[in-house]
């Protein structure tokens, strides 16, 4: 028997003797209870006291009780108040149907025993317990699915139908809850055309496989592109049966994107260091090369000379690179200095020539100089400045065909701004690469003829110091081909008195034998420092650094080897290997790659092409020779 306190009774009877007896029944088993002699009181006391259950007499002096429990029940307030109907007079079969379809939770006909009326008062106590729990714990999932950005669903198997759909839909799918009631699988509409059938499918096979975890897009409500992740779970009765499916879809476009940065930042990664590894062991072979003929005894002064030229200038290559690589370590760190100072920019200009110099000559290149006539003044860090605009005049260098145009210029502003532009008539740049140039590590998009040169970090390092001076470094380009233009803005200090104006140019041209041999290689340097270390072993050596003249000259001279990078101007080493092997009168000949590149893959890929050997730069002696003697 449940006693209780807390649980109010409200006991409605006209009849004092009937009301008496009830009372006192209830009161017996622990019940608090409140009586009313008529239906108005009755639905006012139900209003204010909010009883737990309602002992309702049919019969009442003013409003029948068949019409205070409809009214009870109608109301949203007291639709959870149980009702007892009770009746001395009613007491047929149609009586109890006629009260229980008016909302009573039960009937009772007199005579009615106490312990009757105490197990039907518990009984239908126990069933409010159990809807009240029922009640929170709906309200509670309601609570938590209205408040979540991720879609809820539920629904139906196998019929597909809606059972229910968070708010979240419409902020997700952009979709109206009413209409998906109507069309069920009306949120397919949205799915991405390119993943609607896979998906639909799942949806049609439904009652045969109710879960799945998948990723796809879908159009959202502000016409972009969303991907979504959407869990599908079986939902199973008491006998273990299917007849609910649950779905939580989550909007993932945020962590989509963020995947593409990181698969970017990944790929960035590996091309810095696969051309990390080219660009320094480019410079290295011809060091190799040389210090290996001043080593070989008399070869003679004039070679020597050449030789130790050469490893002069790689050496200053490599230091460049390392300088590079450790500024960009402290710029990230936060440990870059600036002496600052007053500095005349004419001096910087020079600096940075004489830096980029033995680049420009070596490549032909035509330089024209245009300061203005007045001494210009900056407050900066010299070494700084001159290492930005000298990492410029290098870039035009490099990324302009020999025999190019390069010009730097410097022109005073009204703004109290000065500009140095330095442009040239080189590759140019893409128009959709120039947001991005200045980002570290960033390679732009380079002819498939051309190998990437540099590591990415040059531009992103000016940009950086610029910055640290009050200045900023922008880029125009007109395409591909055209020649770009780079410009450093500064903030002006001052103008002196008149200086007579300043004009360079600079034209240089960079010049190059047992079994014969014909090494091919666009770097000059390690062409020929290879040609007389084989001319010292005793090989006939021929070179050119044009892949144009492979065949023809391979034609005249019959090599027995053929040494050759893989990254040439015009067309890949791979092309090149390709050529020959189908050219019957040349497919005898033995192909050497020798290259910066040296994966796994990039081996594999050498001997696809024809390649029967592949050395990476810088190459050992031993393993040269027995390249080349197969």
């Amino acid at each position: 028997m449940m006693k209780s306190n807390s649980t109010l009774i409200l006991n409605v009877d006209d009849n004092d003797g009937a009301r008496y007896a009830k009372n006192r029944i209830l009161q017996g088993a622990g019940f608090e209870v409140a009586e009313a002699t008529n239906g108005t009181d009755a639905l006012e006391m139900v209003k204010r006291l909010n009883p737990a259950l309602v002992l309702l007499d049919v019969k009442l002096p003013d409003i029948n009780g068949i019409e205070v429990c409809r009214r009870i029940k109608v109301n949203p307030e007291s639709a959870m108040v149980l009702v007892l109907q009770t009746s001395a007079a009613l007491t047929g079969r149609a009586d109890k149907i006629r009260g229980l379809e008016g909302g009573a939770d039960n009937y009772l006909a007199a005579p009615i025993e106490a312990d009757e009326l105490i197990a039907n008062v518990n009984a239908l106590l126990r069933m409010r317990q159990t809807q009240v729990q029922l009640r929170d714990s709906e309200e509670r999932f309601r609570q938590i699915t209205d408040n979540i950005d991720d879609v809820f669903w539920m629904f139906g198997v196998p019929e597909g139908n809606l059972v229910y759909v968070s708010p979240a839909y419409a902020d997700v799918w952009g979709g109206n809850a009413d209409a998906l009631r109507e069309r069920p699988d009306a949120w397919l509409d949205a799915v991405h055309l390119d993943d609607r059938e896979r998906i639909a499918q799942r949806w049609r096979q439904l009652a045969q496989a109710p879960h799945y975890d998948d990723e796809f897009r879908i159009l959202g409500p502000d016409g972009r592109t969303h991907w979504v992740r959407d869990r599908l779970f079986a939902v199973r009765n008491a006998r273990g049966e299917v007849y609910r499916v649950a779905r939580v879809t989550s909007d993932i476009t945020a962590r989509k994107e963020m995947e593409a940065l990181l698969r970017a930042a990944d790929r960035n990664k590996n091309q810095f260091l696969a051309t990390l590894a080219h660009e320094l062991r480019n410079p290295l072979s011809p060091i190799r090369n040389a210090a290996a003929l001043l080593g070989s005894g008399d070869g003679g002064g004039e070679r020597q000379a050449r030789a130790r030229e050469v490893i002069t200038r790689q050496v200053d290559h490599l230091a460049h690179l390392v300088d590079d690589l450790l500024d960009v370590a402290r710029i990230s760190e936060g440990k870059i200095v600036l002496r600052t100072e007053e500095v005349d920019l004419g001096a910087v200009i020079q600096q940075a020539i004489e830096t980029a110099g033995p680049l420009i000559t070596a490549r032909a290149h035509h330089l024209d100089v245009r300061l203005p006539e007045q001494q210009v003044w900056v407050r900066g860090d010299a070494v700084r400045l001159a290492q930005s605009v000298g990492n410029l005049l290098h870039n035009a260098a490099k990324f302009t065909p020999k025999g190019g145009d390069i010009g730097v210029s410097v022109t005073v502003g009204d703004d109290e701004r000065v500009q140095i532009a330095v442009r040239d008539n080189g590759i140019g740049i893409a128009e959709d690469n120039l947001p991005r140039i200045f980002g570290m590590f960033t390679q732009v998009d380079v002819p498939p003829d051309r190998a990437p040169e540099g590591l990415g970090i040059g531009l992103s390092l000016v940009s950086h110091l610029l910055e640290l001076h009050g200045g900023r470094l922008s880029a125009q380009s007109a395409g591909i081909g055209m020649g770009s233009t780079f410009t450093v803005e500064l903030p002006l200090l001052r103008v002196s008195a008149q200086q007579a104006s300043q004009e360079q140019g600079g034209a240089a041209e960079a010049g190059g034998s047992g079994m014969r041999v014909l090494l091919v290689d666009d770097n000059v340097d390690a062409m020929e420092m290879m040609g007389f270390l084989l001319a010292e072993m005793g090989y006939q050596t021929t070179t050119t650094s044009d892949a144009s003249e492979i065949e023809a000259l391979a034609l005249e001279h019959k090599p027995q080897v053929i040494v050759l990078d893989i990254g040439l101007p015009g067309i890949d080493g791979y092309e090149v290997a390709r050529r020959i092997k189908k050219n019957p009168a040349l497919s005898h000949i033995r192909l050497v790659a020798h290259t910066g590149y040296g994966s796994p893959e990039d081996r594999k890929r050498a001997m696809d092409a024809g390649f029967d050997a592949h050395l990476v730069k810088p190459a050992e002696l031993p393993d040269l020779e027995k390249a080349l003697q197969g």
